[in-house]
């Protein structure tokens, strides 16, 4: 009798937890997805008004200052997507101020003309979602990191359309070696609610038309010298990003001093340079795709972006690792004898993995931007860039559990 009730008892414990979660999941992905689709709107309507008004370039020092005093006026200076890694890691609060304003300051920069990405943003904004509902929900101190999980993942999904690597990269990036395992339930559920939210109210999911080769041998051995080549790049992105973000704050003290100058030094690059480096940058990412990519082009990306995100602008460093991972990609492929359009697709997807040490996330990046078709080229080239990129990494609060090297526990902080 006893053995029976213990039985009924764990039963219950089960079925009542997958209710929980599945709860959880459907309403942090339902409102990640809406906030997420509005947040794709607005730099959406942002970035076209900006191509249709060029000169709202010259107001980017202005928009540097705006976005510093709003970080100073609601006391989250210093506070980005690290905040939300902690947040995960150890319990920490998530001001629920981050979330609008790092909506409006993403937006703003996006409209003058900042190089930036969304996910940063995405990440941000879903975890303050996340974990404000785990808090309103009064979830306990080992469910509230899962809450936080959710949002990150629902926004990212309803951002990019890509639901099955937000679930796995909300997972895989805070301790790269342990997944929660018991966040794979609610994560994916929010990424699924938020995907068909934004969906629905018109965001396009993100995709390219690349053909793979078949799998051959000699195919494989230029993807690995590809891949070897994506994760040096995915070094210099991330020294690049955090090194020009140091020297910024060392040689300029003042904040908004800085994102003045950053702001006036972003135009006069652009009026050098042109403007496919302000922004995002998916329509040049488009033309890698097919095959075409200018000359210096990622290393000009890079600077764009070090430059912005190091001066005090907002927004994410994902979307600039595919710029600079296709375009790189693109112009090295014809040297090792593959179409540009193959390296750019390898090159996006290197890159990123290198920059973020998620080489499952990134694996299920390429199947939902390409297809499964050339999948071992893609795995192949994720498996070789996370190893080749070392312990460099975007978020400095992201541990790596286990050496690249060896069966051995390490756990460090990725090194900036």
């Amino acid at each position: 009798m006893g053995q029976r009730e213990t039985r009924w008892q764990h039963m219950g414990e089960y079925a009542g937890a997958l209710v929980k979660w599945f709860a959880v999941g459907g309403l942090v992905g339902a409102v990640g997805g809406v906030v997420g689709s509005l947040f794709h709107i607005g730099v959406h309507y942002a970035t076209a008004l900006r191509l249709e008004n060029p000169w709202i370039l010259y107001l980017l020092p202005l928009c540097g200052v705006v976005i510093t005093a709003l970080y100073r006026a609601c006391r989250v200076e210093g506070m980005g997507t690290n905040a939300v890694i902690e947040s995960v890691h150890f319990g920490k609060n998530v001001p629920v101020a981050l979330v609008p304003v790092i909506f409006i300051s993403t937006v703003l920069t996006h409209l003058c003309g900042g190089s930036a990405g969304r996910e940063g943003a995405a990440l941000q904004i879903g975890g303050g979602i996340g974990y404000r509902a785990g808090r309103l929900l009064r979830l306990g101190e080992k469910d509230l990191p899962l809450a936080t999980l959710c949002g990150m993942a629902g926004v990212f999904s309803a951002l990019f359309g890509t639901p099955l690597t937000a679930t796995v990269f909300a997972l895989e990036v805070i301790s790269v070696g342990a997944l929660y395992y018991a966040g794979l339930i609610p994560c994916l559920t929010a990424s699924l609610v938020g995907y068909l939210v934004s969906t629905s109210m018109g965001v396009a999911p993100t995709r390219f038309a690349v053909v793979m080769p078949e799998a051959d041998v000699m195919t494989m051995v230029r993807v690995v010298v590809l891949a070897l080549l994506c994760g040096g790049v995915s070094i210099l992105f991330c020294r690049g990003l955090h090194g020009v973000e140091h020297l910024a704050a060392h040689y300029i003290k003042n904040t908004y001093l800085r994102a003045a100058v950053g702001g006036m030094v972003l135009i006069g690059l652009t009026l050098l340079l042109g403007t496919d480096y302000n922004g995002a940058g998916m329509e040049v990412i488009e033309r890698a795709m097919a095959g075409e990519a200018r000359h210096g082009a990622w290393l000009l990306k890079l600077l764009f972006t070090a430059i912005t995100i190091g001066c005090g602008f907002k927004g994410g460093e994902v979307v600039p690792s595919f710029f600079v991972g296709a375009t790189f990609g693109c112009l090295a492929a014809p040297w090792l004898g593959l179409p540009g359009g193959v390296g750019a697709a390898i090159g996006l997807v290197a890159v990123f993995c290198g920059a973020v040490n998620c080489p499952l996330a990134s694996m299920l990046l390429a199947m939902e931007l390409f297809g499964a078709r050339g999948m071992l080229y893609f795995a192949m080239a994720c498996a070789i860039s996370y190893v080749v990129s070392g312990y460099c990494g975007l978020y400095a609060s992201q541990t790596i559990l286990y050496s690249k090297l060896r069966a051995e526990y390490i756990n460090v902080h990725t090194k900036e």
